[in-house]
């Protein structure tokens, strides 16, 4: 099983324990790998150990049923394995960001200069290109697709993100997806709760982008929703190559639940006011970090 459906077994499993699933309750690979914004293989490769381990059973049509919360919660709780995948993927990133490689590499490349097997490098290129920051060329090269790489660029992204997302709580089509915005408050509530502490960086960056991306996908308006979806691609390296000050990270989880609380509630108005101010104390606060280097401890990972 992959590195990406291991993790997704953890993620599923917190999912049914968060989400308050019963016994009975049904799971599809399609709304499975729309939340955690992967494709379908893994996910059933997931669902395929979570049934051996006793946690779900396959359903009589598509799907799979909730059989044993108890056991899924047991491996919710249990701690992760460490990926010695991890520390390689971190450096490329960086290098990736600091403009250290070239924006076309060959798989030899890949090897010789991070000392991989074909195996390990085979895994980290789809990651990668899972994450969309990388796609194969014709033949055995890759390319590494745009991302923020300067300062500047970066306090521009949140500048961008100030004025999108507030004005998209109060399009005249926002229509309200309460089990996906009650479900990103549970996720928000379980890292404020303890789980910040554990919770590998690239997780957390997913769970707070979500979050975001949830939100503006109420709005029905295409264009906000696939602006923030790119702006949140590009900073994604940019925001991996930070060390996360959990304590501040904690503090925009908290933020986080209070403005997932307006919206739920519908007042909407007051969501976009906070969110206005939630974005604009975020991005000068975390160029300011930044600009001290790589290295230095954030916690902005909204």
């Amino acid at each position: 099983m992959t590195t990406l459906a291991t993790n997704l077994v953890s993620q599923i499993a917190t999912h049914i324990r968060e989400g308050g699933l019963r016994r009975g309750d049904r799971l599809t690979e399609r709304k499975l790998a729309e939340q955690f914004r992967v494709s379908r293989s893994p996910v059933r490769a997931a669902m395929k150990q979570l049934e051996e381990a006793g946690v779900l059973v396959a359903g009589e049509r598509s799907g799979y049923q909730v059989v044993d919360v108890a056991a899924a919660e047991r491996i919710s709780d249990a701690p992760a394995e460490v990926d010695e995948d991890e520390e390689v993927y971190q450096r490329i990133a960086r290098d990736r960001v600091r403009g250290d490689l070239p924006e076309r590499m060959t798989e030899n490349e890949f090897l010789r200069r991070y000392d991989l097997t074909k195996g390990r490098l085979t895994k980290l290129l789809r990651r990668m290109a899972l994450e969309g920051w990388i796609e194969r060329l014709p033949g055995h090269g890759w390319e590494f697709l745009p991302v923020l790489t300067s300062l500047e660029a970066y306090r521009d992204s949140y500048r961008f993100r100030q004025l999108i997302e507030p004005a998209a709580l109060l399009e005249p089509r926002f229509e309200l997806n309460r089990p996906v915005l009650e479900q990103r408050r549970e996720q928000q509530r379980w890292l404020v709760d303890g789980a910040i502490w554990t919770v590998p960086d690239a997780r957390l960056f997913e769970l707070n982008s979500g979050m975001h991306e949830s939100v503006i996908e109420c709005s029905g308006n295409f264009f906000f929703i696939d602006a923030l979806k790119r702006v949140d691609r590009l900073r994604r390296l940019f925001d991996y190559g930070q060390m996360l000050d959990r304590d501040i990270a904690r503090e925009r989880c908290l933020e986080h639940v209070e403005l997932l609380d307006l919206v739920l509630r519908g007042r909407n108005r007051e969501a976009s006011d906070f969110m206005r101010r939630h974005l604009a104390a975020l991005g000068p606060l975390k160029a300011s970090r930044l600009g001290r280097g790589h290295g230095e401890k954030t916690g902005e990972t909204g």
